[in-house]
């Protein structure tokens, strides 16, 4: 019984600064699974844009590198979260 206490723990005993807002794709729990059906679309619609294309196999960390990349050369700006900009 000396493993009660070695509990499983979720989280951190100090905080994490900024919540991880800024943390690495990398480095996300997650990042290694295939992207998001919204992640397609939208790297879709900015890849068409700039005249790249890209996989269609890209992981989710591998999808959000290219969107920030891609975003920063468009000029959009990633705080607009309505998605519907694939029809201007």
């Amino acid at each position: 019984m000396d493993n009660n206490n070695e509990k499983e723990t979720l989280g951190s005993p100090t905080p994490e600064p900024d919540a991880g807002l800024d943390r690495d794709p990398e480095d996300w729990v997650t990042g290694d699974e295939p992207m998001t059906a919204a992640q397609r679309s939208y790297l879709d619609t900015l890849a068409r844009e700039a005249g790249e294309e890209l996989p269609a196999d890209l992981s989710k960390a591998e999808a959000s590198k290219h969107i920030d990349r891609l975003q920063q050369r468009s000029g959009r700006v990633s705080g607009n979260s309505s998605g519907t900009s694939a029809d201007s």
